[in-house]
């Protein structure tokens, strides 16, 4: 299996030091070689997942920062981003791979759901979550990525009730997953395994909220 190259956290760190276009440009070649090969990484991954899954593409995400509304009007970004989206409509949720210098971590879930689903997802909860607390009970579920994280509102989102015994769940805005890596787990060579079998655990979770959010309360396929 292909490896990380070690001088994407080599190249990450100058450009945390000098993230200007100045010094950017001569480095553009070296940065694209580092793309490349980091394609090539993920396109692998790709097809260890499509041995038990639907991937219809891998996207890396470019370089170049949207500064328009933001504070930080530095031009790059200092990572490498790059997603696994899975066949939709009829499978939900997807995959990340986030590598840089310190801090490397890979990323499963529900990001940023659109209105409808958030209410779907958030309707099941109130009606019956027990399955929902199965499957992320999982003891192989949570050896591979702890709890369930996410943003969530403060209190209760409108017409729901803050009383409900599943308002935690209700609350939130995020359903994700996460697992961090050291820069030395991502450059080892059994790193593309590890990830590969942290994306498999996660497949109960995916399976029940695909379920989810193809059907209506009373179980009728949406597609």
């Amino acid at each position: 299996m292909n490896k990380i190259n070690p001088d994407v956290f080599t190249f990450y760190k100058e450009l945390e030091e000098n993230n200007t276009r100045e010094w950017f440009e001569p480095q553009k070649s070296r940065f694209k070689g580092l793309e490349a090969e980091t394609k090539q990484f993920a396109e692998e991954l790709k097809n260890g997942l499509s041995e038990s899954d639907e991937i219809e593409r891998v996207k890396i995400f470019r370089i170049y920062r949207d500064v328009r509304f933001s504070k930080n009007k530095t031009p790059y970004k200092t990572h490498f981003g790059i997603s696994f989206h899975r066949k939709k409509p009829q499978l939900r949720g997807g995959y990340y791979l986030h590598l840089s210098p310190g801090d490397s971590f890979i990323a499963t879930g529900f990001w940023n759901p659109d209105k409808e689903d958030l209410f779907r997802i958030r309707k099941e909860m109130e009606v019956d979550a027990a399955e929902f607390h199965e499957v992320i009970a999982d003891p192989e579920l949570r050896a591979h990525w702890g709890g369930l994280q996410g943003e969530e509102v403060k209190t209760a989102p409108k017409g729901f009730s803050k009383e409900h015994p599943d308002i935690d769940l209700i609350r939130k805005k995020q359903y994700i997953f996460m697992k961090k890596f050291t820069d030395k787990e991502v450059l080892s060579a059994s790193f593309q395994t590890q990830i590969l079998a942290h994306f498999k655990a996660i497949r109960p979770f995916f399976d029940y909220m695909t379920n989810v959010l193809t059907t209506d309360l009373n179980g009728v396929s949406l597609l």
